[in-house]
Parts: structure tokens; C-alpha cells; sequence
């Protein structure tokens, strides 16, 4: 009954996504009361639906129910129960399952998280919360079922892949979702923000912190992942550049220009328009590594499935999400103002600058991956593109990025003095510039991007040197509009004022007495 309760599990969680992903967006735009309330229940259920179908599959691994397909092929009575645990993300069926459970904590802490936010927005982000989780859930169910059974039941398992069978299976696959799913949010508080109208700064102050903590999961599990890659398939190098390593890196770098943008957006107004692209093109590169992974167009020992129903499945789901996205924001994005503006030598502008390097570094890693399966699927031959076009054009796009790190964070918004810059940092450049270019002598043969890698430049530079006139004002320190007076404005006015009450209250005091003595 194991695989029978946790597909029925399933298949509740599916119905629930249905409902959470239509009935709040119908309340939402009709004022219901009672259907957005219904996203917020929807969510529950559903994580709760999924983690019993989760654990269903967990506890077939661990009790060796080799009458399950998927056990079978994953597992063996010897694996240690650490394995036996983990070996439920080890296939592509069970990684999945695991994907959508994830989904399912997100949107259930996004319900959780969010009473403060007004109804309508709250039901509109649970909305395409749910409908991300009907096009994941669906695609478990109709295409990568882990509850099918095996017929008769086999008496041993297979066991599970020798090179997953390491600490690194344990941490790397969940770290890694966590930052992959985590994205949907942000794609999510975007969308709903096109619904609604609303491209102000409100939804980039909501959205900016479930965005940081998935980059920061991604980052992890990127990390992760490379150092398991290296012990176990290094063979003597990182496994850098690899399609499948690449596809993860794609929505990193379009995550790090999006959580810069949002900073912009909520502080400033600004870059509205494009924080809610990156918004999109962050989530559409998430889905694209899906696609990537499970469709079997890649040849890489760190690919999943080679069926290409379920790769038709993946590319039709994102052709729907990519597509009617961008409808959206084609529809929304002419009546959304330009935001707040700034000179040429500000901290808005390096964020911009910051941006256009991520997005181009990440087109670029794009390009390499794609290109050669282009080719081949037009039948032009097959190519494989590796680390020499990726070094050649990926680091002259990080070199002015790792540069602008160093002052970058120093600029004021809205406008600064370079000069004012350059003196409050000559020490620091000086310093950087002379070690980057002696450390890599000690440390084996000197050459120019060893010499750059060594630059110590990006340090936080102001815990050596703050420069005349102090450390460049914070955001919350700056007027935010030339024509409001700051919160410390306010203070220095009122502590004019009373210093200006207390002498004419000398002067006053001073006057009575005078007074006093010429009538005695």
C-alpha cells in the first residue's frame, strides 16, 4: 500500500495546485474575500499532501520494497540507510518529487510569511505559485510516476550509482533545489505585480528577501557541488564548463543581477521595468536547466533521464511560462514610470553597470551551452564547445566586474564627486595593485590573470582606510528626493532650534533682571 497512498498523495496535491492556482487570482481580480482566501489553505494542503507522498517513497527505500520500480533501480538491502535515505533523490522520479516538496515548503512559508501583505497581492503571488506547482506536480504524475510498481517484485535492488554513494549526495541535490525553486518566488512576486498594475518599490521590498536567501541556497549548492565534482570526477581538475555545471550557473549570475536591481528598485524606484526581466529571465533560465538535465539532450555524467517525452513536456511548460510572461510584462511595462534619476558617477549606475556584465556573462555561457545542440538538432554537425571559449570570453566580461567591486559599494546614490572617490581610495589601490602583482610569484609562475585573481581590491576596503570626509553616507542617511529633508536633516534642525530657544531664553532672563535692579 506504500506506493498506492503516497501516488493518491500525490495526486491530492495536484488537485490542490489546480485550485490555488485559479481561485485566488479569480477572487483577486473580482475582490472575493472568500476565494483569495482559499490560496492560502491550498498551500498548506498541498505541502502537506506532498511531504506524506515524500515520505511514502522514503520509507519504501529504507524497508527495501523492491516491488517499487524506482526502489529497485536505486537501491540494495547492503546500502547503508544514510544512502538508502538520499538514494530517494538519486534518479531522476525521486529528485523530482523531491523538487516539488520543495516548492510546496516555499509557497507554504510565502503563505506563512506574507499576512502582513495586502489580500489581493498575497493571493495573486500564491496564484502563480500554484500554477507553477500544477506544471511540476503534472509532470511528476503524467511522466515520472516513482510509485509505479514492478511486476513480479524483484528479490534484490540494483543499488544505487557507486559515485552517489558520498556525503556529497546527501547535502549538494537539496541545497541546490532550495536556491532552483527558491527563484519561482521572486518570478512569482513579479508576475503578480503585472497583474496587479503595481511596478512600485513595494514588491521589490517584498520580494528582495526570499530572493537573497535563494541565491544564497544556489550558492551553496553550486559550491557544493563543484567540490563533490572535483573528488569524485575531477580526475585532476575541477569540473568547470561542464553543460550541465553550466546550467546551474546561468540562473546564478541572472539571480546576482536581480537581487542588485531589486536593491535599486526598492531604495531609489528605479529600474522597474528591468527588475521585473530579470525577474522572468532568472526564473525562465531555472527552468531551462530543468529542461536541460532531465530531457536527455546532454551527454554529461551529471544528466538524469534520457526520455524525450519528458524533455517535450519540460520544453512545452517553458515555452507557456517564457511566453505568457513576457506578454504580460509587453502589456505592463509602457505605462510603468522611468523611476528616480541619476548622474553617470553614481551607485545607481554602477548597479547598472553591474548588471549589463552579469546578464552578458550569462548570454555568453548560454551561448557555448546551446549552441552546439543547435547545430546537431539541425543536422550541421557536432561541435563541442569547452573551457577555451568560455575563459576566453567569460573573463574579460569579470575582470571591469571584479574592479567595480571596490568602489562600487563606496558611491552615493543619485550623484558623487569621482575625484572625492579616487583620493579616498588611492591607498587601498596602491596596496591591491602591488600584491596582486607579487603574491602569485610566491605561489608558482606569474601571469597576468593570476596577478588579477590575487587583487585584493574587492576587500571591504574601510576597515583599512575611510579617506577625508569620512565613509560615503548610507541610503538611509541620503535624501531620497532632493526636495524632502533626510531624518538627520530633521535632527540638525531641531538642534538649532533649541539651541536658538535656550538663548533667547538667556536673553529674556537677562533683560528681567536688568529690569529688577533699576526699579530698586
Amino acid at each position: 500500500m506504500t506506493a498506492e497512498i503516497g501516488l493518491f498523495a500525490l495526486i491530492l496535491a495536484f488537485l490542490l495546485a489546480i485550485a490555488q492556482g485559479t481561485l485566488p487570482l479569480i477572487g483577486a481580480a473580482r475582490g472575493d474575500t472568500a476565494l483569495m482566501a482559499v490560496g492560502r489553505s491550498a498551500a498548506y494542503g498541498q505541502v502537506v499532501f506532498l511531504g506524506i507522498a515524500y515520505a511514502m517513497l522514503t520509507y519504501a527505500f529504507v524497508t527495501d520494497d523492491f516491488s517499487i520500480a524506482y526502489v529497485a533501480n536505486h537501491s540494495n538491502s547492503l546500502l547503508p540507510t544514510q544512502y538508502k535515505v538520499s538514494g530517494v533523490w538519486g534518479g531522476h522520479e525521486g529528485s523530482l518529487l523531491l523538487w516539488v516538496l520543495i516548492l510546496g515548503l516555499w509557497t507554504a512559508a510565502v503563505a506563512t510569511f506574507s499576512r502582513s501583505l495586502p489580500r489581493e497581492v498575497v493571493a495573486r503571488v500564491l496564484g502563480v505559485m500554484g500554477l507553477v506547482a500544477v506544471g511540476f506536480i503534472g509532470f511528476t504524475l503524467f511522466t515520472s510516476s516513482p510509485f509505479e510498481r514492478l511486476i513480479p517484485a524483484a528479490l534484490e535492488g540494483r543499488d544505487l550509482n557507486p559515485m552517489l554513494q558520498d556525503p556529497g549526495l546527501i547535502i549538494h541535490p537539496p541545497m541546490l533545489y532550495m536556491g532552483y525553486v527558491g527563484f519561482s518566488v521572486a518570478f512569482s512576486f513579479a508576475i503578480a505585480a503585472l497583474i496587479g498594475g503595481r511596478l512600485d518599490a513595494a514588491w521589490a521590498r517584498w520580494s528582495r528577501p526570499w530572493t537573497a536567501v535563494a541565491w544564497a541556497f544556489l550558492t551553496v549548492g553550486i559550491g557544493l557541488g563543484s567540490w563533490w565534482a572535483y573528488y569524485v570526477l575531477g580526475w585532476g581538475g575541477w569540473w568547470f564548463w561542464d553543460p550541465v555545471e553550466n546550467a546551474s550557473f546561468m540562473p546564478w549570475l541572472m539571480g546576482t543581477a536581480l537581487l542588485h536591481s531589486l536593491a535599486v528598485t526598492e531604495k531609489r524606484g528605479g529600474f522597474k521595468n528591468w527588475t521585473v526581466m530579470l525577474a522572468i529571465l532568472t526564473f525562465s533560465l531555472v527552468l531551462l536547466a530543468a529542461f536541460l538535465v532531465r530531457s536527455g539532450v546532454l551527454t554529461s555524467v551529471h544528466a538524469f533521464a534520457v526520455d524525450p517525452d519528458r524533455g517535450l513536456y519540460l520544453l512545452l511548460f517553458m515555452a507557456v511560462v517564457v511566453a505568457g510572461s513576457l506578454t504580460l510584462f509587453a502589456w505592463r511595462a509602457g505605462s510603468v514610470g522611468l523611476g528616480g534619476s541619476f548622474q553617470l558617477v553614481s551607485r545607481e549606475s554602477a548597479l547598472l553597470t553591474n548588471n549589463v556584465l552579469l546578464v552578458v556573462a550569462a548570454a555568453a555561457v548560454l551561448l557555448g551551452t546551446l549552441y552546439p545542440l543547435f547545430l546537431d538538432a539541425f543536422g550541421l554537425g557536432k561541435i563541442s564547445v569547452g573551457p577555451p571559449y568560455f575563459e576566453a570570453v567569460f573573463l574579460p566580461l569579470m575582470l571591469p566586474l571584479l574592479l567595480m567591486l571596490g568602489f562600487g559599494p563606496r558611491l552615493r546614490w543619485k550623484q558623487d564627486s569621482p575625484t572625492e572617490q579616487l583620493w579616498r581610495l588611492r591607498w587601498i589601490f596602491g596596496v591591491s595593485l602591488v600584491f596582486g602583482m607579487i603574491w602569485p610569484l610566491f605561489v608558482g609562475n606569474w601571469s597576468f590573470l593570476a596577478g588579477i585573481g590575487a587583487f585584493p581590491w574587492p576587500v571591504d576596503h574601510r576597515i583599512f582606510l575611510e579617506g577625508p570626509g569620512g565613509p560615503a553616507p548610507s541610503p538611509a542617511r541620503e535624501p531620497a528626493d532632493a526636495g524632502h529633508p533626510s531624518p538627520a536633516a530633521g535632527t540638525e534642525l531641531r538642534r538649532h532650534a533649541d539651541r536658538a530657544h535656550r538663548r533667547r531664553t538667556r536673553g529674556d532672563r537677562h533683560h528681567l533682571r536688568a529690569g529688577l535692579r533699576r526699579r530698586a
